[in-house]
């Protein structure tokens, strides 16, 4: 039985990752930081067949000694400060987390358990002001936010302790992936949820920022397969992964709100307040090479996605208190 680390397991990603794994026969351990208020939502269907461990991607002490305690075989590092905007009001904090966190784990990798295999969680927000359309993984990186720019170190910095070191670590640069566990604080979950709050009645307005702003849109359980598929192969590499599809925000309130039977036009306002200092106008991801190499290729839709995380908010909001 081989073991998988997992630093985020409490997020979207590392709960989606949890489930294949453990599917596939893994011992799972997920890494959680100690807070006075750890929410364990989206991994409680499984918490009790995953070891949990507390670490702190600011401890290099705590993550060395996880490593010591657990050997692990694969190592997915996917815990970060991922929020776009706060890394606007916490710039200094999410490069400790998002970028020099990276080291601290590879270099624990490194020290205890260096024939591990490493997953990075490189980001399209590297692209940024994007030098082409579509962004393969030769398009050079122009970030546009303190976030973007945290996850370019983060991306280089394995790449180089692979080159240096001889370690099998690699990025995945995930376009944006979806799902009912979103957090409430991203477009896609901040759309679903405010047009089912919207259709029951307990809301009238929805207020966003750049309608016109285009990403690629993926399912979350798509995307964590090809984690898996990049830590089997041969050599270690990076890979795009990412649907090939753009869709702008004004098309996702289209068919959130449409499938309720709402027309968007009637409840959302542009207020500036949510409007990026630096925004990146559109990302969209060629994954030929994912396709070619690892036999990836995305199965939900992006309507289907959307309207399955609209299903899930409406259920939850209509849930008793």
């Amino acid at each position: 039985m081989k073991t998988a680390l997992i630093t985020g397991i409490t997020g979207q990603d590392g709960s989606h990752l949890a489930d294949f794994l453990l599917e596939k026969g893994y011992q799972v351990v997920g890494m959680v930081r100690r807070t006075s208020t750890v929410n364990f939502d989206r991994i409680t269907h499984i918490q009790d067949k995953v070891t949990l461990t507390q670490g702190d991607l600011l401890d290099q002490v705590s993550l060395v000694d996880i490593m010591k305690e657990y050997q692990p075989d694969e190592i997915y590092n996917l815990a970060a400060q991922s929020f776009v905007p706060a890394s606007w009001k916490q710039p200094v904090l999410t490069g400790e987390f998002t970028a020099l966190g990276v080291t601290r784990m590879l270099d624990a990798m490194r020290m205890v358990v260096p024939e591990a295999r490493f997953y990075q969680a490189s980001s399209s927000e590297m692209f940024g002001k994007v030098r082409e359309v579509p962004q393969n993984e030769r398009t050079p990186f122009y970030p546009r936010s303190p976030y973007g720019v945290a996850k370019v170190y983060g991306h280089w910095i394995t790449v180089n302790y692979r080159e240096s070191y001889g370690l099998f670590a690699c990025s995945g640069i995930l376009f944006n992936h979806e799902s009912p566990r979103r957090g409430l604080e991203f477009v896609t979950r901040k759309v679903t949820h405010g047009a089912a709050r919207i259709k029951l009645g307990m809301a009238q307005e929805l207020p966003m920022g750049n309608l016109e702003a285009q990403r690629d849109w993926g399912f979350a359980g798509d995307y964590v397969r090809a984690m898996w598929l990049m830590l089997q192969q041969d050599e270690p590499e990076d890979f795009v992964v990412a649907t090939g599809i753009p869709h702008s925000v004004r098309e996702l309130l289209e068919v959130a709100f449409g499938h309720l039977g709402l027309n968007y036009r009637d409840h959302v306002e542009v207020d500036e307040r949510f409007i990026r200092p630096a925004d990146v106008d559109q990302l969209v991801g060629d994954a030929t090479k994912a396709r070619d190499s690892l036999g990836w290729v995305p199965e939900v839709a992006f309507e289907e996605l959307i309207k399955m995380m609209v299903d899930h908010d409406l259920a939850l909001l209509g849930k008793p208190g």
